[in-house]
Order: C-alpha cells, then structure tokens, then sequence
C-alpha cells in the first residue's frame, strides 16, 4: 500500500506543474481576450469571438491529440508536457475569457461616468475600479474552473504523461487490483478541496475589504 501511495504520489509533480502552468498564463491571458471582445475595434472583436467559439466548442481531449499528435504531421513535434501546457492555456483562457466579459459587463455603467466626471481615462478606469470589483464578482465561476482544471490534468495520461491517473493505471494493471484506483480519486478530493479553501478565504477577503 506504501508503495503504491508513494508511486502515485510521483505523479503529483506533472500534474501540480501543469496545474500552476495553466493557472499562470490563462488568467492574464483570459482577462487580455476579455478586454479584446469588449472592443471597439471590430477586428479585434471578432477575432476573440472566433477564439473563443471555436476552443469553447471542441472537446479538450481532441485539442490535446491535435497539439500532441496533429502537430508533428506539420513538422512540428512538442514534449508532452510542452503540449499539454498549450493546450490547457488556450482552452481555460476561453473559458476565463467569458468570465471575465461577463464580470465586466455586470459592472453598474454609473462607474464608467463616475471615473469619466473623476477625469480619468479608460485604462485608469479599468485598473482603479472595473477590474477590482469584476474579479471580485468573478471568483465563484473561477473557482468553479480551477476545481476542474485539477480534475482535467487526468486528460494528460492519454498522451504518456506520468501524471497521478496514469501511476494509478500502471498500478492496477501490474497488481490486477482497483486500490490505485481508490487512492488517486482520494488525491483528486484532497487537491479539489484545497483549491475550494482557497477561493472561500479569497472570497471572504474581499468581501471585508468592500466593507
């Protein structure tokens, strides 16, 4: 049992630097796109639009084969990791994308005329009162993702990615026993209910700095 806990928890390492990567880029990333859909600049807009469209509208998994598998038909081969880690940040940043728009949007337009009468100008707008109050409104739904973005790095296993799933599967292949099965669920729960603590205590930060 030791050992199989100890080989399983091998695969934290993958998953946690998958987990932080995704986590680092698709936020500022998500946020970038949301601005960019709320443009004026109808380029720019409907670029997004499609952006979104089409990494919303297709399967996680099947993006994850194109950039593993699709790419080198192209010339181009990726490591795992360096795949997987694409892959997840242009899927989450359209989700986040949405988020955010629909964050902002959810902002009383009397703050935009507010900080217009306050003679500040879009970006110290944006900065100073939008955004603060937009990603405070935001946590619940990117709680929501970044609970099953732990649970999506299971995806990884299917391109040789020695994540958690992946030793579990290994193990209950080599020994013909579910154990594995049982305890990587169990990491799963204990990571899915560290993320939740986490945004609960950001959420109630931010609830006593607004009073």
């Amino acid at each position: 049992m030791t050992d199989s806990i100890y080989y399983i928890a091998k695969g934290l390492d993958i998953t946690m630097r998958l987990y932080l990567i995704t986590v680092l880029f698709s936020i500022p990333l998500g946020l970038l796109l949301a601005l960019g859909e709320l443009s004026k600049v109808s380029p720019v807009k409907k670029f997004v639009t499609f952006y979104t469209w089409i990494f919303r509208g297709t399967p996680l998994l099947l993006q994850l084969f194109f950039m593993y598998y699709g790419l080198p038909v192209m010339g181009i081969t990726l490591p795992p990791l360096t795949a997987a880690s694409i892959t997840f940040i242009i899927n989450y940043s359209a989700y986040l994308c949405e988020i955010f728009r629909g964050s902002i949007q959810g902002i009383d337009r009397g703050q935009y005329e507010a900080a217009k009468v306050l003679g500040m100008g879009y970006r110290q707008t944006m900065m100073r009162i939008i955004l603060p109050q937009a990603l405070r409104t935001a946590l619940p739904p990117l709680s929501n993702e970044a609970i099953a973005l732990i649970k999506d790095t299971s995806l990884v296993s299917v391109i040789g990615t020695a994540e958690i799933l992946r030793n579990s599967r290994e193990l209950v292949t080599r020994d013909f026993s579910i154990t594995p099965f049982f305890i990587c669920g169990i990491f799963y729960l204990i990571l899915s209910t560290l993320i939740l603590l986490v945004f609960k205590n950001l959420e109630k930060r931010m609830a006593i700095s607004c009073q």
